[in-house]
């Protein structure tokens, strides 16, 4: 019997001959692909702990902060979920010299199929990682961008022919019906071409890049079995969660009992235990 318990943090993913997933508590990471088809349990202790100040909360906000930290932090403002509404430029960012190293960089504009398709943006540092989390079986870059903000303005050109949002409960259903990326990209490229070439206009040379050769990625997850009837838990509600280990995709475990969005919990003691 394996136990382990610590604050959760998201889970780590990587690309291997099969993606890799494992559970970090307490800093301290867990591979979970070779406990497929075994029972594990999941207790949750009652306390919660901020993600940036590790001071003991009541409460999270802004998944995995206390409210001081919520209130205070850049990564927690809404311009990081709404990059278009970022007001760094109007110096009344909340920490401009950690926005300078977040926002002020590369950043990725990308068309993913999860739930199916949809358009996206990450740090240019953040691939494939951001498409992992996300549970995309294919992704494909698309703009390469000076900034945050920048990337935001991109996105909310595509957004009026294509969704920004992915179903979880459908991408926890299978995997998505295969698209063309490459070819839905070039038809979005017609569709996007003049308020592209307006906004294009007003940037200095280089602010964005076309990726025009950019070849798809396609993603497979260790599932053993997808949920016909996605039912979420959650720690909440039920302090212990255990069930057969059936797969992860995304941010999720999918057990034969429900499937539990991990990132979600973050800050929360947690004791994995392994039969």
């Amino acid at each position: 019997m394996v136990e382990k318990q610590g604050a959760l943090s998201k889970m780590a993913v990587s690309i291997e001959v099969t993606t890799q997933y494992k559970m970090v508590l307490g800093g301290e990471s867990i591979a979970l692909n070779p406990y497929l088809g075994q029972t594990i349990s999941l207790h949750y202790g009652g306390e919660i702990y901020c993600h940036a100040c590790q001071r003991k909360t009541k409460k999270s906000f802004s998944g995995g902060y206390c409210y001081r930290c919520s209130q205070k932090l850049a990564q927690c403002d809404l311009c990081i979920m709404k990059p278009e509404t970022c007001h760094h430029a109007a110096g009344t960012c909340r920490e401009p010299d950690w926005a300078e190293q977040f926002c002020m960089q590369d950043h990725i504009v990308y068309l993913a199929n999860s739930s199916g398709p949809k358009v996206g943006i990450t740090r240019g540092d953040q691939l494939p990682t951001r498409w992992l989390d996300q549970g995309a079986s294919q992704a494909l870059p698309i703009f390469r961008v000076s900034s945050r903000y920048l990337s935001g303005l991109v996105e909310v050109i595509f957004k009026r022919h294509i969704a920004d949002k992915t179903d979880w409960r459908k991408m926890l259903k299978g995997a998505p019906e295969a698209i063309d990326l490459a070819a839905l990209r070039d038809t979005l490229m017609q569709q996007c071409q003049s308020d592209l070439s307006a906004l294009q206009a007003q940037q200095p040379a280089g602010a964005i890049i076309p990726l025009t050769d950019s070849e798809p990625l396609t993603i497979d997850y260790p599932v053993q079995q997808y949920p016909v009837k996605v039912k979420s838990l959650n720690f909440d509600k039920t302090a212990d969660i255990s069930g057969v280990l059936q797969g992860m995709k995304g941010q999720y475990l999918l057990l034969d009992s429900g499937v539990l969005n991990i990132r979600k919990f973050t800050g929360y003691h947690i004791r994995l235990a392994v039969n």
